[in-house]
């Protein structure tokens, strides 16, 4: 396995409270996820544009954290593990009153059949 730490920057901060790429064109995410190296906030693989995936695959930034409230956890895309990872600099979630799926106005009715 790769050494993670390199891939993890303490002093990223998020690059905004939704899917950046999915805000920029008018779409919407599941789940939101965070790199640990930049902060880019982009959509999980459940979501149509699977934003985060790219991310890394454009990049080579290979561990994001999740952005949702309450359930902490790291995923490393090389070597395809979650692991328990520190503390990154806040917000660690998007907003409370931002919906899941999101952003607001923006979900189809028919979301479900939608998912990856």
């Amino acid at each position: 396995m790769h050494d993670i730490e390199s891939h993890i920057n303490l002093d990223a901060e998020p690059s905004g409270e939704g899917c950046v790429e999915c805000l920029k064109a008018g779409g919407w995410w599941l789940h939101l996820r965070r790199c640990a190296q930049c902060g880019h906030i982009g959509c999980c693989d459940s979501s149509p544009s699977q934003h985060a995936s790219k991310h890394y695959h454009e990049t080579g930034h290979s561990v994001i954290a999740n952005f949702e409230p309450d359930d902490p956890w790291f995923y490393d895309f090389r070597s395809k593990r979650a692991f328990d990872g520190p503390r990154l600099k806040p917000p660690l979630f998007h907003p409370l009153e931002q919906p899941t799926p999101g952003p607001h106005g923006k979900v189809p009715r028919n979301w479900e059949d939608l998912l990856h």
